[in-house]
Order: structure tokens, then sequence, then C-alpha cells
């Protein structure tokens, strides 16, 4: 599993971000894509307690750390499990994630075409990645692909960017 035993520093700056982050986003549910053991997720969840927060990976180790770790925090409102399992009609608000950018450019786009087709139209995603990864390279392709993204910080050589659903006026 990806960052063994500790956290990485690309995880790290996206977790200082969402804990400064007001709720400017519409009601919905929370995602951490490639949740690993579950950092992303677990401040979700407490943070907003009131929401429901999928855990996703396609690792079932990574969900069952996840999952336990929730427990162990007493975090009630997350949903550890893999990608196929959130429903449908899930109404996602929020996509956070630190992606897997080394599984190729292909499977990258796909993940990211996947869980940004899911948020409502008024949704967003954080996402940090980087910059020696391709982090520029991605934003032009997010929003060339009808993802606006910007960058909202960098910092230790990552970029933490935020996309929101909302197509470019033509």
């Amino acid at each position: 599993m990806f960052s063994h035993g500790s956290l990485d520093k690309a995880t790290a700056i996206l977790l200082d971000h969402l804990r400064t982050m007001t709720d400017d986003f519409p009601d919905g549910d929370l995602v951490d894509v490639g949740c690993g053991a579950g950092p992303i997720a677990l401040l979700l969840a407490s943070l907003f307690p009131n929401r429901r927060v999928w855990a996703v990976d396609t690792n079932r180790r990574a969900v069952e750390l996840c999952a336990a770790n929730a427990r162990a925090n007493s975090l009630t409102n997350i949903v550890a499990c893999e990608p196929g399992q959130v429903p449908d009609d899930a109404v996602i608000s929020l996509v956070c994630s630190n992606p897997p950018i080394r599984v190729g450019k292909d499977a990258l786009h796909a993940l990211l075409r996947e869980w940004l087709g899911r948020l409502r139209t008024d949704g967003a995603a954080l996402m940090v990645v980087g910059k020696n990864l391709g982090a520029d390279s991605l934003q032009t392709w997010l929003t060339g692909n009808g993802w606006p993204t910007v960058r909202i910080g960098s910092s230790k050589g990552f970029r933490l960017f935020r996309t929101t659903v909302r197509h470019a006026e033509g």
C-alpha cells in the first residue's frame, strides 16, 4: 500500500487545507478516492459529522484498514468500500484525493472521469499532485475536458487543485 506506516507529504498538504476549509459546497456525500488507510476520509468525517463519507479504494486491504481506523476513532459516518459499491444514486458534493498518478495517464484519466462525472453540477474536487509527477499537465487536461481547475496552493513541490464541474461558458 502507498506510504505504508507514515503520512506522505502530499496527503499532509491536503489535510492541512481541509482543516481550514469552510463548508462551501452543497449538500451531499463526500468521497475520498484512493483512501488507503483513510487519513483524508477520517478528517472529512470528523469535520463534517452530519455527512456520509465514502472511502473508496481498489485495494481490499486498504478498505479494511480504513474501516478499522474509522471504528478506532468512533467515526460512524464513513463507509469504506471498493469503488463499485458506491450506489449510482449517491449525491456527491465533494471528491478529495491524492490521486494514484503512478497508475498511468490512461487509468488516471478514467478514474477522474468516473468520479468527477458523479459530482453534483455545483460540486467540487480537491486534489493534491506532485509537480514532478505532472501536476501542471493534469491541471491542463482537467480544464480542457470541462472541469475548470485552479491551483489553490503550492507547497514542498506539490500543487493543490480545486476542480469544479461547471463547464466553461462557450
